[in-house]
């Protein structure tokens, strides 16, 4: 299938190493979906190590000394757009593989895997304790991390360009800044002025799960995800998308029997990861470049699906029969409504439930604390004091109980410590594509209203999906769009939208 965009020699016997490294990630991306899909609890010890044996197998496989010296070799010859892909990023993950000793790679594999089970234990009965040095563990492994990759300013820059490639803090500080300055006013100007629903009585109404699993999948086939064939819905503590292929990526979402829009909205954020790799030129199975380049890129497109598709009028109104026929409840409400309900804005502790306006505020606070975690002496006890005073700085709420706190998120248990400034360059992301979708395809919010999803679907496959990896994000956007990422437009959308 490759042979027709990989010509160069050296590529394709570079192509047939790889495999063996394609194999395991997509072994332990089966494993790690069981994981937290069907896994029963007692299952940790041997699937941790099975884990951390894996990636070992990996490791090796990548810094095989063959296979560098044919990358390199690579590296020096002519090659395309597609090649030179391949040749980036493999020289970019060997890079981080060479940095990383194999005992590292076994504890930080095992180490995220009980840590991942006692965060849930530790959510479940509101207990910090059971999480905490856990939680220290996967500090230290982290600033060994940034230790052992090297880094010009601060080592929370190593963390950060793990994933979203050449990110550094002083890309992220006048973002951060600015978002700060400018959306705690316009916050503000939103609660007094009183236009926006603080709350809405949908969000207290009861559902039957298996009613809501049926208005789920009714929209995921709407929006065009293709159930059953390349892609299925599943239930996880925390909503997530895995991809072991570009004909298998497969999305989870959570049903807690109240606030439908928890549910569905995840639901049409992880469509939107889901998307992205199902539409990666299929020339690129199994090569290197099969997949989303960054977070921040991919985080665009699902926030585009949950904020500009999802939480607008037009979507309301066309969904509205399929909650109709599903929940009887909703008959007591109209369309607008169920717009409003999707549009509340109000201080809220959980980051995954916050509205469009406060969500990068609880990015903020989470990329201020890996700041301390990683470049000053923080330890994890001191965590839960620093989370709740920020966020009642921030949004002037304090949590009363750790599940509303700093035991809301899976990431850090994951050992994914600089993941979290990705959200927020995804949602502002989102908002630069809104305006440029708009240019291209004018009656884009009628197509929403209609259902008409197929040239949504196209343009975003041409702009940003079809090239997985091939270019890096900067360019990939420079590319695409003709600039980098721009606050202004998030800004500019929200003041619109709520303020207008």
């Amino acid at each position: 299938m490759a042979e027709e965009i990989f010509q160069n020699e050296t590529i394709k016997q570079i192509l047939a190493h790889y495999r063996k490294i394609w194999a395991i990630g997509h072994a332990q991306s089966v494993l790690g979906w069981d994981m937290e899909v069907n896994m029963p609890k007692m299952g940790i010890t041997e699937r941790s190590t099975a884990q951390g044996e894996l990636s070992v197998l990996a490791h090796s496989f990548m810094l095989e000394p063959k296979f560098v010296e044919l990358v390199e070799k690579a590296a020096g010859e002519e090659l395309n757009d597609y090649e030179r892909g391949v040749v980036r990023v493999l020289q970019r993950e060997i890079r981080i593989a060479k940095a990383f000793p194999p005992e590292f790679v076994r504890e930080l594999s095992e180490v995220r895997s009980k840590a991942t089970m006692a965060w849930a234990e530790a959510k479940e009965k509101d207990d910090f304790k059971k999480f905490e040095p856990w939680l220290d563990k996967i500090i230290e492994l982290a600033k060994k991390a940034a230790d052992y990759l090297g880094y010009e300013e601060y080592p929370y820059d190593a963390l950060l360009d793990l994933y979203e490639e050449g990110l550094r803090t002083r890309d992220l500080e006048p973002i951060f800044e600015k978002l700060e300055k400018e959306l705690k006013p316009i916050l503000d100007r939103i609660l007094e002025e009183g236009k926006v629903p603080r709350e809405h009585p949908l969000e207290r109404e009861e559902y039957d799960v298996e009613s809501m699993k049926k208005v789920n999948l009714k929209v995921l086939e709407l929006l065009g995800y293709p159930l059953g064939t390349r892609g299925r819905l599943d239930v996880s503590p925390h909503p997530f998308t895995t991809e072991f292929g570009i004909h298998d990526v497969r999305i989870t979402t959570r049903y807690e029997g109240f606030d439908f829009r928890r549910t569905l909205l995840a639901v049409v954020h992880e469509f939107g990861h889901a998307l992205y790799e199902l539409q990666v030129d299929e020339r690129f199975m199994f090569s290197p470049i099969a997949g989303g380049v960054s977070l921040g890129i991919h985080e665009s497109q699902s926030r585009f699906w949950e904020n500009i598709i999802g939480r607008s009028r037009e979507f309301a109104g066309l969904i509205y029969p399929i909650l109709k026929e599903n929940l009887p409840f909703i008959s007591k409400y109209t369309e607008d409504d169920i717009y409003n309900y999707f549009n509340i804005v109000r201080p809220d502790f959980i980051r995954v439930e916050a509205d469009e306006v406060t969500y990068n505020l609880h990015i903020l606070l989470r990329y201020k604390l890996e700041k301390l975690m990683v470049n000053e002496e923080v330890k994890a006890k001191d965590l839960p004091e620093l989370w709740n005073d920020e966020i009642e700085r921030l949004l002037g709420i304090r949590p009363k109980n750790y599940k509303e706190g700093i035991l809301q998120d899976i990431h850090w248990a994951h050992g994914t410590v600089g993941y979290f400034p990705t959200y927020s360059l995804g949602t502002l992301l989102a908002t630069q594509i809104r305006s440029y979708i708009l240019k291209d395809i004018p009656d884009f919010y009628e197509k929403v209203a209609n259902g008409e999803f197929a040239p949504i679907r196209e343009w975003l496959r041409e702009k940003v999906h079809k090239y997985g990896s091939m270019y890096p994000p900067k360019e990939l956007l420079e590319r695409s769009f003709g600039e980098g990422i721009n606050p202004e437009y998030f800004i500019e959308y929200i003041k619109e939208k709520y303020l207008g």
